[in-house]
């Protein structure tokens, strides 16, 4: 009976570790994908004078690079991706060059039309023309809704608990 009882704090911490490491790997994964040029965040306001300013994705690019910065946007960057999802207002024309237009022009006004915030390492460039087309609306200046930071530990918090928990029957265990 006694050693039963020892088992179930093992497994617990056991099961808390792979869990830990396989995110913890992930998240390497993930940041070894970002462009490095993204990372600096917005410094000032840098809108033309006297005129409203778009970040669009430039045509000719690496794809690669274009998707790179796309996925970035659309994840850590927290732009809203959604208008881009099939189905959405701005799905069509379905590339690449349109969706990352979307997604960083979304990400440029949420950080203020700061000029840094539209590089993308490369892949993007301002523009006072509005790409707006059909039903498909860009985000101009103050309309882009902030969107509230994620918490980014909410999946390492409940680990933790986990991690607690194990610990907790490992001293008891011990205590006996």
């Amino acid at each position: 009976m006694r050693n039963k009882v020892l088992v179930l704090p093992c497994l617990l911490l056991l099961q808390c570790y792979l869990v830990l490491t396989m995110e913890t790997a992930t998240q390497e994964k993930a940041e070894s994908a970002i462009p490095v040029t993204t990372l600096s965040p917005p410094e000032s306001n840098t809108t033309f004078l006297g005129g409203t300013t778009w970040c669009v994705a430039l045509s000719g690019v690496s794809q690669i690079d274009l998707q790179n910065a796309l996925d970035w946007t659309c994840g850590l960057g927290m732009a809203d991706c959604s208008p881009i999802q099939e189905g959405g207002a701005c799905f069509d024309p379905d590339t690449l060059v349109s969706h990352a237009s979307y997604a960083f022009n979304n990400y440029y006004q949420q950080n203020e039309n700061s000029e840094i915030a539209c590089n993308f390492g490369g892949t993007a460039v301002l523009t006072r023309r509005d790409p707006s087309h059909g039903k498909c609306s860009y985000a101009a200046p103050g309309s882009a809704a902030k969107s509230p930071a994620p918490s980014l530990l909410k999946g390492h918090r409940a680990n933790f608990i986990w991690l607690k928990f194990a610990g907790i029957f490992l001293l008891l265990y011990l205590r006996r």
